[in-house]
């Protein structure tokens, strides 16, 4: 620390004098790329990694929509690089009528090009900057292209972003696809290790939009592979994300498409049906691309089903009052997937739908068609009005309850939790809120927090599962209500979509959330490493998801990392984080001292018995931890570890806590069962 302000300083006096002509530098080609990778593919993660593979596997779905592919097939080889195959019509490969070099290195080697800007290609697409398979080349060590084309193969190699080869013709064939494969860049990624799992959600996730596409998923590494095709298609998306829920209805299928002067030729698929459970999962998708914040077809479609249904519901007599957005919302899982030859995205995240008219268009479908289907089928009609009644009847129950969460109320009145221990600065983004598992664990964060920015609010053993409980007896918990209270930017039930507020059409759809109101600018989650602390972390995880997305969203919410292992020798003292840590530090601790004993004790019992060797000692808890330790080696900013929570994590947890606390035993079972072999330190 005390060398970084040292040359702050210097570099704070020194005055710019070099700024010149040749101070301008122009980056060449996907050199941009290189330098600053997650400008085009998020971060340089994970995430980043597996957004690689997405690209690639993105323009075959196009070849697919285009009606020209058929079978996909993914390949994670042994050697760490990734293959997609398609049998669409292959890359041309003649030269390029403006560059004068083959076509294929202008779309491998050059930004912003490629045949989704030429609407005679691919009249819809997810690839609409052109910088998808591009940045994948840029970003690979390695990269191969092999075409299948007019009776011939051709073949290019890269490194890097740059040809290494020219385009050569290697042999005839009677087959059309294209075959991409490349190995990520170490130079570049912090991890080059494909998880299958991942890799398959999204290809399991596309073969429900494309029922027509059979994609095949080989993991070489574990000689695995996986099929995806449904021919049911929305249909089955449905009943698969359902499967953990009993369902009131069967699903309702709802297709249509529309010619718009702005636009163009919009095609809408809608499928969705209601479970006793309580909450909305909504998933929406433009081109293939997941919206996760929607947009206006998420909004029209919200829009005419409340409408819809509450003309149905007032003409028949079935309802005693004009029911609202959230009331048809408790049990409904609906996908909603678009295809627009010119969507407007907010960035290059593709994460919200802008295009105004799609709203319109959504609305108009759904209207007239769930309209006629609800007269011609009554008596899922009157089951679907039925649950939004009792939904109606729960949301005026918990009005009051709502209100003592609110934030601006929760201030006036002075009613912030008691057992809050709040900090002294009062600017949000420079305060943060750890939620401790254990009153004992948060009296020691308490007295070993900074006062000034950092703010403990312990919680008494596990909440409440909000997975299954209507928001009346939520907020009829007291260590939930303290959370909300302490936050202080109130709540809102969520879908899979966002917090969007609907607009017009007889919507008052209750919004009470929001991330301005925030009290502090992280939340922190701070629980044991063992079996209930994960347990714990998961339910936390789970109330955020539902209930306060945005702050996960906005990328606020966290999870402390405290430490499994102190490893002593003498008067030194180590910390592990894993198992891996552990036995590198005492393989060190042993090259340098190659003769001593390693003493694996708890705690307690190795707070006073060191002797020559090397003591490992496991903590049980965060309460086993004192106060400057825990400051050490889980609070302080200087030295601490966090695990950012992203909306896949916590929507994860959602699923495992459905899967382990739902109705249904099989799941439950099938879960245990494949997951049993991982479990390590199991507490009886």
């Amino acid at each position: 620390m005390e060398n970084e302000e040292v040359q702050s300083k210097i570099e704070s006096v020194q005055p710019e004098q070099n700024y010149t002509e040749e101070s301008i530098r122009v980056l060449e080609g996907l050199e941009a790329v290189r330098m600053r990778p997650a400008m085009y593919i998020g971060d340089v993660g994970e995430r980043g990694l597996h957004h690689l593979v997405h690209e690639v596997v993105d323009n075959s779905i196009d070849e697919a929509l285009a009606g020209f592919c058929k079978n996909i097939t993914v390949v994670l080889h042994t050697d760490g690089s990734c293959s997609v195959e398609d049998d669409g019509r292959g890359i041309p490969v003649g030269p390029h009528p403006i560059k004068q070099i083959s076509t294929l290195e202008v779309v491998m080697c050059t930004l912003h090009a490629g045949g989704k800007f030429d609407k005679t290609s691919y009249k819809v697409s997810g690839g609409l900057h052109g910088v998808g398979v591009s940045c994948v080349n840029a970003l690979s060590e390695e990269m191969s292209v092999v075409v299948f084309r007019d009776g011939k193969i051709y073949q290019q190699k890269y490194s890097r972003g740059v040809p290494i080869t020219n385009v050569e013709e290697i042999g005839t064939t009677q087959k059309t696809g294209t075959i991409v494969r490349f190995k990520p860049d170490p130079w570049i990624f912090k991890t080059t290790n494909f998880k299958f799992e991942r890799i398959a959600q999204r290809l399991q996730e596309l073969a429900f939009l494309n029922p027509n596409v059979v994609i095949n998923l080989i993991d070489e590494r574990t000689n695995t592979k996986e099929t995806y095709h449904y021919k049911g298609g929305l249909v089955d998306f449905v009943k698969f994300i359902d499967q953990l829920e009993t369902p009131l209805i069967k699903p309702i299928y709802i297709s249509g498409t529309v010619v718009s002067d702005i636009s163009g030729e919009v095609k809408v698929e809608v499928c969705f049906e209601y479970n006793n459970g309580y909450n909305e999962n909504l998933l929406s998708y433009v081109n293939n691309i997941n919206t996760i914040e929607g947009g206006t077809h998420v909004s029209g479609f919200r829009s005419a089903l409340t409408r819809t249904l509450n003309a149905y519901a007032i003409s028949n007599k079935l309802a005693k009052e004009q029911l609202i957005g959230d009331d048809f919302r408790e049990g409904l899982t609906a996908i909603i997937s678009v295809m627009v030859p010119e969507p407007q995205f907010e960035g290059q995240t593709k994460t919200k739908l802008g295009n105004g008219e799609v709203e319109g268009i959504v609305r108009q479908i759904v209207n007239e068609k769930l309209s006629d289907y609800l007269e011609s089928n009554p008596t899922v009609a009157r089951k679907i009005i039925e649950k939004a009644n009792l939904a109606a009847e729960a949301r005026i129950a918990a009005r009051k309850s709502r209100e003592l969460v609110r934030r601006k109320n929760a201030l006036e009145s002075g009613s912030l939790p008691g057992k809050l221990a709040d900090c002294s600065l009062r600017d949000p983004e420079k305060t943060e809120l750890f939620i401790v598992e254990g009153d004992s664990a948060g009296g020691s964060a308490k007295q070993g927090r900074d006062r000034r920015f950092q703010a403990i609010l312990p919680l008494k053993g596990k909440i409440l599962n909000v997975q299954k409980s209507r928001l009346s007896k939520i907020l009829e918990n007291e260590e939930i209500r303290s959370i909300f209270l302490a936050i202080g930017a109130g709540l809102n039930k969520l879908s899979g979509n966002g917090s969007e507020k609907e607009n017009g059409n007889g919507e008052n759809h209750e919004e009470t959330f929001s991330v301005n109101k925030l009290r502090y600018g992280k939340i922190i989650l701070m629980a044991d490493a063992d079996v209930d602390g994960s347990h714990i972390r998961t339910l936390l995880l789970t109330l955020f998801y539902l209930y306060m997305r945005d702050i996960i969203l906005d990328g606020r919410l966290y999870i402390a990392q405290p430490p499994l292992y102190k490893i002593k020798k003498g008067k030194q003292e180590f910390y592990a984080y894993n198992d891996a840590e552990r036995d590198e530090i005492i393989q060190r601790l042993k090259k340098n001292s190659p003769n001593v004993e390693v003493i694996e004790q708890s705690e307690e019992e190795a707070s006073s018995n060191y002797g020559a060797g090397i003591v490992v000692s496991r903590f049980k808890g965060l309460g086993e931890m004192n106060p400057e330790q825990l400051w050490q080696t889980t609070m302080n900013p200087e030295s601490r570890t966090l695990l950012k929570v992203t909306i896949d994590n916590a929507k994860e947890s959602a699923r495992i806590i459905e899967t382990l606390m739902g109705e249904k035993v099989e799941p439950r079972r099938k879960f245990i069962e494949e997951n049993a072999q991982y479990v390590r330190n199991l507490d009886v």
